[in-house]
């Protein structure tokens, strides 16, 4: 495994790699393990970077994440919400087919291993509220204002 750490306007962030891909990318109180790299801990650490710049919406990287099929269905759906856009639990729920999973959506949501680039920062709570962020509800705000502020007209 390779690990790497990234200080961002949020905190610190451990990026873990495979030599196939990303495993996690989590938020950390500080380094907890000697720093390995490998080229997918580099990039993703460069796409972090500028995305808390402001200059990236996207991320092109390689995950190798393990899950349930519906689990993976749901982190699926999730990379497909636009820069700057939020989306309910319950249009999630819909989205992957299941409308009545809203609960199940939301673990799914909690278990994301790559927090930040597969965006769970942007479901929010039917009634516009910003609920169910493992990292904290502040940092969810952060990470959506900053998308609000740079979102390209």
């Amino acid at each position: 495994m390779y690990n790497r750490y990234i200080e961002t306007p949020l905190g610190l962030i451990r990026i873990k790699a495979s030599d196939r891909g990303l495993t996690e990318i989590s938020f950390r109180q500080k380094n907890e393990e000697e720093q390995r790299f490998n080229k997918h801990v580099d990039v993703a650490a460069k796409q972090l970077m500028e995305y808390f710049a402001g200059l990236r919406q996207e991320f092109q990287l390689t995950y190798d994440i393990i899950g349930t099929d519906f689990r993976m269905k749901v982190w699926h759906e999730l990379q497909k919400i636009s820069y700057g856009s939020t989306i309910s639990y319950k249009e999630l729920a819909i989205r992957v087919g299941n409308p009545k999973a809203v609960r199940a959506v939301g673990g799914a949501n909690h278990w994301n291993p790559l927090g930040i680039v597969i965006p769970c920062h942007r479901v929010i709570g039917a009634d516009g509220s910003l609920v169910g962020y493992a990292e904290g509800i502040d940092k969810k705000k952060w990470l959506l204002d900053l998308e609000n502020r740079n979102t390209k007209q």
